[in-house]
């Protein structure tokens, strides 16, 4: 008998339908003996509902209240659900992130989950019944309900998952697996058959949404196997865990590059006639820090007549909140001026490979050259190049890479005539 934890997303979930295939997955799992606990997302939108109808009352809602709105949602996708197993005849309990004894920080909206007290999970498991737990919330110390972030879920499953000391925690979506490149801008993208924890942190880490990121850091630093699959489908996804090894104990995955990936939300931003000297980037960034503005890339050039410019990437949605900082940051500095770039692209390759393995960085480089496009930032780790580029031909250039590092698939994905719903359709099914 295992124990599996399963974390289903809210397309999964988002009709009667659906709801009820899910709870047939989950009786089928228990009438095989399996010890099952199931997380869910908010069904459907239903999360962008509640936000909106918050905007609507209130254009800047208390964090602690906007909270405790957001988290119905999950509350009612776990209800549902139990009603569904219920229905085929198996017991089963749903619970709030506070009844599953998940205790998080103080922080509302981005809250960070400190302890698991499972004995409630525990002791209805023993009874025999699936236990549902609502997904993306939990509960601080003094009581309050918080919630994790978007894909926050993601992490309750494999918190719950270290914590119970599951065999496997399945993360079922509307795509069915992790893919060497978006298979919408790449249509001969891969589906890898398992990926190390390193390369889906930087995965992550560039753009790719297929996780949340801060799942796959607490999957790591609890050795959780994770299982990323179809809910539309019975076939096996891709296997995220500490080495590519099968249980034969045979290679899996020989690439030295393991994934590209694009992440379009990007906008570059200059600070221009910076002064040099020390102790003002850290001025800056404390700033910019203070005001909950979540910087990427990093390039500083050379001081020339006393002065530099700085260059740093943020999310296009950051935009509202960063102008008033860089307004007050040019009078406080005394910089000459700052140009914000948008329709930017930060372009990433990745692959532990990439450590024992040369010129992987001057093949990106002769690819972009050849298609004509050019560089604005460049940065790298052990196991990552990215890039800032223009929003231009940037599929056409990852389908050039994608190639050139030997990572097509022998069939297209998919065709281009293909509209966006029966494409989604198509990621879903599988091949």
């Amino acid at each position: 008998m295992s124990l599996i934890v399963a974390k289903f997303g809210g397309t999964s979930l988002a009709t009667p339908e659906r709801v009820k295939d899910v709870a047939a997955r989950l009786v089928e799992y228990h009438n095989q003996k399996h010890r099952v606990v199931a997380v869910v997302s908010a069904m459907g939108k239903s999360t962008d509902d509640l936000l909106k109808l918050a905007l609507s009352i209130n254009k800047r809602p208390p964090s602690r209240e906007l909270d405790r709105l957001l988290a119905t949602g999950e509350q009612a996708s776990m209800a549902v659900l139990a009603m569904a197993i219920d229905a085929l005849g198996v017991c089963s309990v749903s619970l709030s992130g506070r009844q599953a004894g998940i205790v998080t920080t103080s922080v509302f909206s981005k809250a960070q989950i400190s302890e698991i007290h499972a004995d409630r999970i525990n002791e209805e498991l023993d009874s025999g019944r699936i236990v549902v737990v609502a997904g993306f919330q939990g509960i601080t110390p003094k009581g309050d309900i918080t919630t994790l972030g978007r894909g926050g879920s993601d992490t309750t499953a494999v918190a719950l998952a270290a914590g119970l000391k599951a065999d496997i925690c399945e993360i079922y979506s509307d795509v069915d697996g992790i893919y060497t490149a978006d298979p919408r801008q790449v249509p001969r993208a891969s589906k890898l058959k398992s990926i190390t924890y390193e390369d889906m942190l930087e995965l992550c880490a560039s753009g790719s949404g297929v996780l949340q990121m801060r799942s796959v850091e607490v999957a790591r630093n609890f050795n959780v196997v994770l299982h990323c699959r179809s809910a539309f489908s019975s076939d096996e996804g891709t296997y995220v865990r500490e080495d590519q090894k099968s249980g034969e104990g045979e290679s899996v995955e020989e690439s030295i590059v393991t994934g590209i990936v694009a992440d379009l939300s990007k906008v570059k931003v200059t600070l221009r006639g910076v002064p040099d000297r020390i102790g003002l980037a850290a001025e800056l960034f404390t700033t910019i820090a203070e005001g909950g503005v979540m910087v990427d890339m990093i390039v500083q050039n050379i001081s020339e007549f006393g002065t530099t410019d700085i260059s740093f990437t943020v999310p296009e949605s950051e935009l509202p909140r960063l102008r008033p900082i860089l307004d007050g940051a040019i009078e406080q500095l005394g910089a000459r001026e700052y140009i914000i770039k948008e329709e930017m692209v930060k372009l990433s390759v990745v692959g532990a490979g990439m450590q024992s393995s040369p010129g992987i960085a001057a093949q990106m480089f002769r690819v972009l050259a050849e298609a004509g496009v050019n560089i604005d930032m460049i940065a790298t780790s052990s196991i990552r190049i990215s890039v800032v580029v223009g929003y231009d031909k940037v599929e056409r250039v990852m389908q050039a890479l994608h190639t050139a590092y030997g990572l097509d698939s022998s069939e297209d994905f998919t065709d281009t005539h293909l509209s966006a719903e029966e494409l989604a359709a198509k990621l879903s099914k599988g091949r």
